[in-house]
């Protein structure tokens, strides 16, 4: 048949031709390897260089806690594992302790640390001890609201003491029926008479609240001078005529409230910076709110916008004081319409004065910062300011981009801004300080070395914090370890921005 020597004559041919190449030896193989592997097939292994048994990690599914937090890690840029491998009880001293309120750049990152998603150390004996620590530093930082969403994300009922804090939260906030409904739900959440009285009240159920005051009363289990604000509480119209109750040195927000609702506000200038939060709301006066507003503002509590809206709210009703820096802020304002630069240079070192009086330097540069931007000002001292309320602002490296001509200070604020001040005369020694930080071998303290070694990143943050506060204050060396610690861990805009501040804000 005619197809069969056809076929046998190809076969004999293809096999020839094959004999002619030389076979691919394994390192060419490994050389040049195939194209189009399919995707289960892998390449050469890694081999042990030793016979020993390798270390292998284990850790249980159970003891990895979901990430808790308000702001994804993805935006602060921190990971989820922050905190995994730190003692729970030596984060908790860090966080308490920590001082950042001569920094706002210090109180941004403080808060980026406290907000963002992370997992909580594993400990059994104390799951709950970091996120304790968060919750009571946000509090006593007057940022209410942040930890009374993040308890609520954790699940507020989930253990007395975590109900303990989004009751007090809630209190400040005005917020209060949600935890009271939950009380009443769940009596077991607290022991408190006084929170089982309130609660019952504000839901209308004054019968029980009543029953439980009496209780309260024969048992003695509160002290004489709750069960007498409460029985004002309760039964209003017996005391028209009696005295004010003296005013407590140290209330809690329930006494406030209790306070409140009984017709004698206590005042919150002299109570913990949280309670400013309840002058926030509409029963407080405007001046009260102002003033509360610029006290949360000052340390990172509360956003620059909110205290623009109260302070361009209405027209000053008075001079002094608060007023004058209303009535500063006002006129700038009104002055930074388009083509009314010298209406900027009259109004701003009024304003910058007004503010930078009570340490709100930087947040009125983040309120203003992009507008000014675009405003050069021909007087020399109010362009010059101008320029330096940019560099405090967001906008620093954009306004390192058009410096004015000046002493040698403005060479290095300029480079500093940049990320190189050693390219710039140094005007002081605290210059010299921050440029040694900035230094491509500028060493990380050995203690924070090693606990960035062994992945305890935000235990790390946070003693270069401590060192930062510690050169703040004078001491040179730990100025130049906190800044070289903050750029080794990827903090370069934090670095930068709290130099700028410490230069700025001192005057150095």
């Amino acid at each position: 048949m005619p197809i069969r020597p056809a076929l046998l004559a190809l076969f004999l041919a293809s096999t020839a031709q094959a004999q002619t190449l030389e076979p691919l030896s394994v390192i060419d193989w490994l050389s040049n390897p195939p194209e189009n592997l399919p995707g289960t097939v892998l390449l050469e292994p890694p081999v042990t260089q030793t016979g020993l048994q390798p270390d292998v990690q284990v850790t249980p599914l159970e003891a990895l806690s979901p990430p808790l937090g308000l702001v994804s890690s993805s935006v602060t840029g921190l990971p989820v594992d922050l905190w995994q491998n730190s003692d729970p009880a030596r984060l908790a001293e860090l966080i308490a302790r920590v001082p950042v309120k001569a920094s706002p750049a210090m109180q941004r990152l403080l808060f980026t640390l406290l907000l963002s998603e992370a997992r909580p150390p594993a400990d059994p004996t104390s799951p709950d001890a970091l996120l304790m620590a968060r919750l009571e530093r946000l509090m006593q930082l007057g940022a209410a609201d942040p930890a009374q969403s993040l308890v609520q994300l954790a699940g507020p009922t989930d253990t007395p003491d975590r109900f303990s804090r989004w009751f007090d939260a809630t209190l400040l906030t005005g917020d209060e029926d949600r935890s009271c409904t939950a009380l009443i739900a769940q009596p077991h959440l607290s022991r408190d008479y006084a929170a089982q009285i309130f609660c019952k009240a504000r839901r209308g159920d004054w019968p029980s609240a009543a029953l439980t005051l009496e209780a309260a009363h024969a048992l003695q289990v509160l002290p004489q001078d709750q069960l007498d604000l409460l029985d004002r509480f309760l039964s209003p119209e017996l005391f028209e005529d009696a005295d004010y109750l003296p005013q407590p040195a140290n209330p809690t927000p329930l006494t406030f409230r209790l306070f409140e609702a009984i017709g004698e506000r206590l005042p919150t200038a002299s109570l913990p910076r949280a309670f400013a939060n309840a002058d926030l709301r509409d029963v407080a006066g405007w001046k009260a709110q102002i003033e509360a507003a610029e006290r949360l503002t000052r340390i990172g509590a509360l956003t620059p916008n909110q205290l623009l809206g109260l302070y361009t709210e209405r027209k000053p009703a008075a001079s002094g004081a608060v007023w004058d820096r209303v009535a500063a802020i006002q006129r700038f304002d009104t002055a930074l319409r388009p083509g009314n630069s010298d209406g900027v240079a009259d109004t701003l070192p009024e304003a910058w004065t007004q503010m930078r009086s009570i340490g709100l330097e930087v947040p009125f540069a983040e309120l203003f910062a992009q507008r000014l931007q675009s405003v050069p000002l021909s007087d020399t001292r109010a362009e010059n300011l101008r320029w330096r309320i940019l560099l405090l602002s967001d906008l620093y490296e954009d306004a390192a981009l058009t410096a004015p001509e000046g002493p040698d200070k403005n060479q290095f604020l300029t480079a500093l801004a940049q990320g190189d001040p050693g390219r710039a005369p140094s005007p002081s020694p605290l210059a010299d300080a921050i440029a040694e930080g900035f230094a491509w071998s500028a060493p990380v303290p050995p203690d924070i070395h090693a606990l960035l070694q062994n992945n305890h990143l935000g235990e790390a943050i946070l003693e270069a914090m401590t060192l930062f506060a510690h050169g703040a204050r004078g001491n040179l060396v730990d100025l130049t370890a906190a800044i070289a610690t903050f750029r080794r861990v990827g903090l370069e805009d934090t670095a930068r921005r709290a130099a700028l501040q410490l230069m700025i804000l001192n005057g150095a």
